[in-house]
């Protein structure tokens, strides 16, 4: 660390050394990260490519090379980058709508485009379900539903590409508005001015400028493609269309840890595209990437006489992809059977009763994913202000090694992290004697490893609005880290900390992609309980499972925005 200081009118650095209390931080930073994330992730590379302490390129090519391993491994790669192509279309159409036009009610509009990202997947799936069954609460009285006995199109690789699809689109629209928001005014309005229409001026001169924001929203879209578990079991379960995730979910199921090593090779494989994948779509962004200098303002172009026809584009697709299927997964919820009309002799409350009160495994699983991510958040916030401190703060090699460390737990696909636990866990662990395998600690560990980054995110916005000058002032009176972070920093991170906090409880509380794998009898959270639920014939319970689950996150991003103005701008995802 250095301080300016004055010495004949010109000032000078005088590098101020590390306390040992600094070190300790640290070293606590190193221990905790490479506890969680990098011990783990090694332990899965080893188990996948040295089993028994030696390369098999046989056993490799043996397990890579089987019918079903192919099977999955082509469709993973086709209905990812099909469901990509997909968002980034949906997703960029939006950006340029919301982000550069006078759009009415854009803030509301946004907000209910961005939810469907909080939302769980399996929850997302189930409603889509029910919305086009032939027992749809909504269509069905309408005529509009589908005939009974009709296979239903969602259970095929082509409903997985629709709403992985619908999914991510928010994911491309948060990349490319932020673009947006840095696009220099000056060069649009002047091609306006110049006679440019609304087609020709997005097409060369808008796109060209966000093409890097679009490839970067596109790598999102696809890793989050690759990992969206509850989207591809919900569907493609029960439709036999097997992907690399749930070939995981099922080889788990059906052998144990038995299966591990082979588990760990296809995840490895799984983390091999999400790499590639991530890589190619950057690559494809800096080759196109056109950087404007100038300063940039936010743009409002008038839609006109395009005002009515873009306003009934923009909030019909949000009744056909947000309102229809959460009215659906409600409706099913109020009824007793599932199949019945939605009516004033049919409707009830006896499944939201069931869940909160009565339903023994529900009220469990609910309970300890309420504890679960009540610790995570509690642990993850001060070690992200501890964290953040260094990274913003600090320079060198140690420091790049964390966040490249915890950046990566949390791009991996949620199911990779939950064979690295289980592979990491099995063992009794050293000096304790105990194996944590099939327990909370387990998934505890795996959030913390996964939420890290999430977590992270907001502290290091809020990091770069305080002036530095103030803890080395601190430094130099002579208070420790952690008076100095009690005493300077946190007063000033406040926001950014509780923004942490609510990412993150928003992000745990319904999560399935990685503690799918890590429930058993002894431990069981509320994402994954829909799932069985659903497969088990419960489906007015699973609805009002689902619900609640809606409730809970449409209640925490509600309370967010009441102090979303103090905080940096892109941290609240659903703000305008």
């Amino acid at each position: 660390m250095s301080l300016s200081v004055e010495t004949g009118g010109r000032p000078r650095r005088a590098l101020l050394p590390r306390v040992p209390g600094e070190w300790l931080v640290l070293a606590g930073l190193v221990l905790f990260v490479g506890a969680l994330s990098i011990l783990p992730l090694a332990r899965l590379v080893q188990a996948a490519l040295f089993p028994a302490g030696t390369f098999d390129a046989a056993r490799i090519a043996e397990v890579l090379g089987g019918r079903r391993v192919a099977e999955a491994t082509i469709n993973t790669i086709w209905i990812s980058c099909a469901a990509t192509a997909l968002a980034t279309v949906t997703g960029t159409l939006a950006a340029l709508l919301a982000g550069l036009t006078d759009l009415r009610g854009r803030t509301l509009w946004v907000f209910g485009f961005v939810l469907p990202l909080m939302i769980p997947p399996q929850v997302t799936a189930l409603a889509w379900v029910q919305a086009f069954s032939p027992a749809s609460p909504l269509l069905g009285p309408l005529g509009l539903s589908l005939p009974p006995g009709m296979r239903h199109p969602l259970y095929s690789a082509w409903g997985i590409v629709l709403l992985l699809g619908f999914y991510n689109a928010p994911l491309v629209f948060l990349s490319v508005r932020a673009g947006l928001r840095r696009l220099p005014a000056d060069l649009v309005e002047a091609a306006r001015a110049a006679g440019a229409g609304p087609l020709a001026l997005s097409r060369d001169i808008v796109l060209p400028l966000v093409r890097g924001a679009v490839f970067a929203g596109a790598a999102l879209a696809f890793v989050s493609s690759i990992g969206n578990f509850g989207i591809q079991a919900m569907l493609g379960i029960p439709a036999r269309v097997p992907t690399l995730i749930t070939l995981i979910y099922r080889r788990l199921n059906a052998y144990g840890p038995s299966a591990l090593n082979d588990m760990a090779l296809m995840a490895l494989m799984l983390a091999g595209l999400t790499v590639v994948g991530m890589g190619l779509t950057g690559w494809l962004g800096r080759r196109g990437d056109q950087r404007v200098e100038g300063a940039a303002r936010r743009l409002r172009l008038p839609l006109g006489r395009w005002q009515i026809p873009a306003g009934l584009l923009a909030w019909g697709y949000l009744a056909a992809c947000l309102l229809l299927p959460l009215s659906a997964l409600l409706g099913t919820a109020l009824v007793r059977g599932y199949g019945q009309p939605l009516g004033p002799d049919t409707i009830t409350f006896e499944n939201f009763a069931n869940a909160l009160f009565h339903h023994e495994g529900i009220r469990k699983a609910f309970l300890t994913s309420l504890w679960l991510t009540a610790l995570a958040v509690a642990v993850l916030v001060p070690v992200s202000v501890a964290l953040g401190y260094v990274l913003s703060w600090r320079s060198g090699p140690v420091a790049r090694l964390l966040q490249l460390a915890s950046e990566l737990a949390y791009a991996l696909p949620g199911i990779i992290i939950g064979v690295a636990m289980i592979l990491f866990f099995l063992r009794p662990m050293p000096l304790i004697g105990t194996s944590f395998y099939g327990t909370v600690w387990v998934i505890l560990a795996a959030y913390l490893a996964n939420y890290l980054a999430l977590a992270l995110r907001p502290v290091l916005g809020g990091y770069a609005q305080i002036d530095r000058a103030l803890d080395e002032a601190g430094q130099v009176a002579g208070a420790g880290l952690i008076a100095r972070l009690r005493d300077i920093v946190l007063p000033s991170l406040a926001p950014a900390a509780a923004a942490s906090a609510i990412l993150v409880f928003m992000s745990a509380i319904n999560e399935i992609q990685t503690s799918v794998l890590l429930v058993s009898s002894r431990a069981q959270t509320i994402g994954p309980t829909i799932i069985f639920l659903d497969e088990a014939g419960s489906s007015t319970l699973a609805a009002a499972v689902g619900c609640l689950m809606v409730a809970v996150v449409l209640g925490l991003m509600l309370a967010s925005l009441a102090f979303g103005r103090r905080l940096p701008e892109g941290v609240l995802p659903w703000r305008d």
